[in-house]
């Protein structure tokens, strides 16, 4: 029936000369509290949106209730029981049929199972962890997910696993449509009399031809497209650096080839 969500701060992380924050997203069914992990460098909406499909598929279905605290990816504005939801996210809860519910202000208690979750995420997984890297670190996380956390004993019936629990409750979870909701980032930027567009701390090339425009930056996890009205005319590898030239050698080739 339900599930609770929210983002834990776990310091920060240092990719090249970049230091950016390392936050995980953690989901709870309330039911059996099997639980989901994974983390993201930023707590945007992208990511909040990410997390929730990552969760659905791991947990082959979506709860009816998403429980939230009044964090900003969720809830925009609220006055009393009045709450003005993050449009994107009722797009989201519309597309994989559940309702986004916050919990009353002041009333953090009512979200205590992922609470708890976070404190334990802290204690059991995260404190003296050594990884190398953001993938190594999510590959460790959806590890201890399928066997430290789905292995503990449930806290409603301690004679049973979580995991034994979850089994109970899958089958009643949501079915998963079979189109994923699009997650990409979006974001308009100019190009200045260099071919380049800053993203996300870097610059990314251009053609020389897409100078003193404006153009659309659609980006996920691992890829960054940039497009001038419908048409892809840059395709690059995302970089989490600080400050670096993201380059096609065709790109400079061409500019070369003018000058």
């Amino acid at each position: 029936e339900q599930a609770q969500v929210d983002w834990g701060h776990f310091g920060y992380i240092t990719i090249g000369s970049a230091k950016r924050p390392l936050m995980a997203f953690v989901m709870v069914l309330s039911y059996s509290r099997k639980v989901f992990l994974h983390f993201f460098l930023n707590a945007r909406t992208e990511n909040f949106l990410r997390g929730h499909e990552l969760a659905f598929n791991y947990f082959a279905g979506s709860p009816r209730v998403a429980l939230y605290d009044n964090l900003k990816s969720a809830v925009l504005d609220r006055q009393g029981d009045a709450v003005r939801f993050n449009p994107t996210l009722l797009k989201f809860a519309a597309h994989y049929l559940f309702e986004p519910r916050p919990c009353a202000v002041y009333r953090g208690n009512e979200k205590g199972r992922v609470e708890r979750a976070i404190r334990y995420i802290r204690s059991n997984f995260y404190t003296g962890r050594h990884y190398t890297s953001l993938d190594d670190l999510n590959q460790q996380a959806h590890v201890w997910c399928d066997t430290t956390a789905s292995n503990r004993p449930c806290p409603e019936d301690r004679s049973k696993t979580v995991q034994e629990i979850f089994l109970e409750e899958q089958p009643r979870l949501i079915v998963l449509p079979d189109n994923p909701y699009p997650c990409e980032e979006l974001e308009t930027v100019s190009v200045g009399k260099t071919p380049y567009v800053r993203f996300d701390l870097n610059d990314y090339s251009v053609p020389h031809t897409q100078v003193q425009k404006s153009l659309v930056v659609r980006a996920t996890l691992d890829c960054v497209s940039i497009l001038d009205g419908t048409s892809v005319i840059a395709l690059h590898s995302r970089s989490y650096d600080k400050a670096k030239q993201i380059e096609c050698p065709e790109h400079i080739k061409e500019l070369a080839d003018r000058k």
